[in-house]
């Protein structure tokens, strides 16, 4: 007989044994891809079985089957927490109420049916197992006397990702198509609880999850600044003037910085007054990413805007790998000198100069982007020459930030297009050139990195655009502070699902999966004479199902009862 002990160890390694979860990859020789599963091991009259649990996605490469790998792990780990935690989410009714098949036929009055309500469940059931993942569930301090806030906080998230709208439209919205009823005024009061520390946590889980769902270390990091405006002419140590991005240049602005990966899954933000000029905003940011990452083995990738003699020698000085945009036209005269003459030269489109010993100037030329540098430069000109036959006032003309570098003044404040400065611009069509002080890396690996920086644009579209976090209506520090931070949880969990579904199924944009999600309602219908109520799905796409399938949810197809 074995001793107690031993009989519960015996026990659970039988469990252990007869119910093991791995990843498998299997190569289809028909279409030469590889395919990466979920699959449990299990016991059944004494022979060994298996059963796909997830299939994760189909790669070609090397690389793709790397990360599907990655994620396959990634989701391992979650659907073993929910195994053994008590409390799953996940439930497609969740958010109208416990529910139960109908396995019965029954007799109905057609005539004593009426539709109670109409909600969305795309968002709560998708974008509510996305918000889990992230921990971000109650991010405030002292959690266990924020329930309600979080709760809120929540359902703030999910509307600012199916529809942004100011915060009053939002809680009507939440009533009108969601069927969650809750106060203005008490989500004001969660924006007011949420605090410096609270901004930290979020950006922290969020790094965590990004990390969790890669499986490997930050390798290349992006980063980019962009400007938010007000709809407001008030200023204060927050909201200033500034250089603006959407050319708002007499509406007080706050400058936000972005850390994004590869695929654009965000590492942290940071919010800066709106007169800081970007360059400056490189070296605190980066303090604040040392303290919760080892950051000197990534490679950091920033465009020109964050280019200064101060920045890279604080880059160099931390042992931090970069690559940098270069201003090549603000190079001394001697090193422009080279930089054409290799152009005009040499048949390579790329080539590498030693700057110090510590970093290269890597200059490369594309005919394609010299045909779009050309095509811009005489869109401007036509525009240009439009503004100058229809105007007499010189200030109308000056005061256009595209056309000033083309202009000379003559005689009485004529104006007139500058030929020469035109003929020189031309001679810089298709050039470009990038910092970095990685020799390990290839010419061609350099660029590509840098041509990445697209994810940090997309994100900002993402945020101004889809998420509509600008105009800001907020006026105190805090609130505006709330604004942001509630943006940003918004705008992780829309990355994170984004990559998901490209990895596990196809490539959709964070619009297309948020009409699609828009589109999966469903009916809570009432049968007068009894008095019970019914949930009755709409049809649902195959996009709809397959988001669904991606995060291990099944889509309600029949009528159902509430409880």
């Amino acid at each position: 007989m074995l001793p107690h002990k031993n009989k519960k160890l015996a026990i659970y390694c039988l469990v252990i044994y007869c119910c093991v979860m791995y990843i498998r990859t299997k190569y289809v020789a028909q279409t030469k891809n590889t395919v990466v599963q979920l699959v449990e091991s299990y016991r059944e009259n004494n022979k060994t079985k298996q059963r796909v649990i997830r299939h994760i996605g189909t790669a070609r490469s090397e690389k793709d089957i790397e990360r599907l790998k990655s994620l396959a792990q990634a989701i391992k780990l979650e659907l073993e927490y929910q195994k053994n935690s008590e409390n799953v989410s996940g439930n497609y009714a969740n958010h109208i109420g416990k529910t139960k098949d109908i396995t019965q036929k029954t007799n109905v009055d057609l005539r004593a049916i009426g539709e109670e309500a109409r909600h969305v469940l795309g968002f709560h059931d998708v974008y509510n197992y996305i918000y889990d993942l992230l921990n971000f569930s109650n991010p405030f301090s002292q959690p266990s006397r924020r329930e309600r806030s979080a709760k809120i906080l929540n359902e703030v998230v999910i509307a600012r990702i199916a529809n942004p709208c100011s915060k009053r439209a939002t809680v009507a919205m939440l009533e009108k198509d969601f069927g969650s009823c809750i106060k203005l005024d008490h989500v004001y009061q969660m924006m007011d609880k949420i605090d410096d520390a609270f901004y930290d946590r979020i950006q922290s889980r969020s790094l965590a999850a990004t990390l969790k769902l890669t499986g490997e270390k930050l390798k290349i990091l992006f980063y980019d600044a962009t400007t938010l405006y007000f709809e407001s002419f008030t200023e204060d140590d927050l909201k200033q003037n500034g250089y603006s991005k959407d050319m708002k240049f007499n509406q007080p602005q706050v400058l936000l910085a972005l850390f994004v990966t590869r695929d654009g899954l965000p590492v942290g933000n940071e919010l800066f007054a709106g007169a800081t000029y970007e360059g400056h905003t490189l070296q605190p940011i980066l303090e604040k990413l040392k303290a919760r990452y080892q950051i000197d083995e990534m490679i950091f990738v920033a465009d020109r805007g964050m280019l200064s003699k101060d920045n890279l020698d604080y880059l160099e000085k931390n042992n931090i790998p970069y690559i940098v945009g270069a201003r090549l036209r603000s190079l001394d005269k001697l090193a422009q000198k080279k930089v054409l003459d290799w152009r005009h030269q040499e048949e390579l489109d790329t080539t590498s100069i030693d700057v110090d010993g510590k970093k290269s100037l890597i200059l490369s030329y594309s005919k394609k982007r010299a045909q779009k540098d050309k095509y811009d430069r005489e869109k401007s000109i036509q525009k240009l020459h439009k503004k100058l036959s229809s105007s007499n006032n010189p200030k109308t003309v000056i005061s256009n930030y595209g056309y000033q570098k083309f202009l000379q003044i003559e005689g009485n404040a004529t104006l007139k297009i500058n030929e020469n400065k035109l003929a020189k611009e031309s001679m810089w069509d298709g050039l470009s050139g990038i910092y970095t002080n990685q020799k390990k890396l290839s010419n061609e690996e350099t660029l590509a990195h840098y041509r990445s920086l697209w994810q940090i644009e997309e994100s900002f579209r993402i945020q101004k655009h889809d998420l509509k976090i600008r105009p800001i209506y907020h006026w105190t520090p805090k609130r505006v502070k709330a604004h942001i931070a509630i943006s940003f949880m918004a705008f992780s969990c829309i990355r994170h699902l984004e990559y998901r579904v490209k990895m596990q199924y196809k490539k959709l944009s964070p619009e297309v999966i948020r009409k699609t999600l828009l589109q999966v309602q469903a009916s809570i219908i009432e049968n007068k004479d009894t008095g019970k109520k019914y949930l009755l799905p709409s049809k649902a796409s195959e996009d709809a199902k397959n988001i669904y399938r991606v995060i291990g949810l099944k889509l309600p197809e029949r009528i159902q009862e509430i409880l």
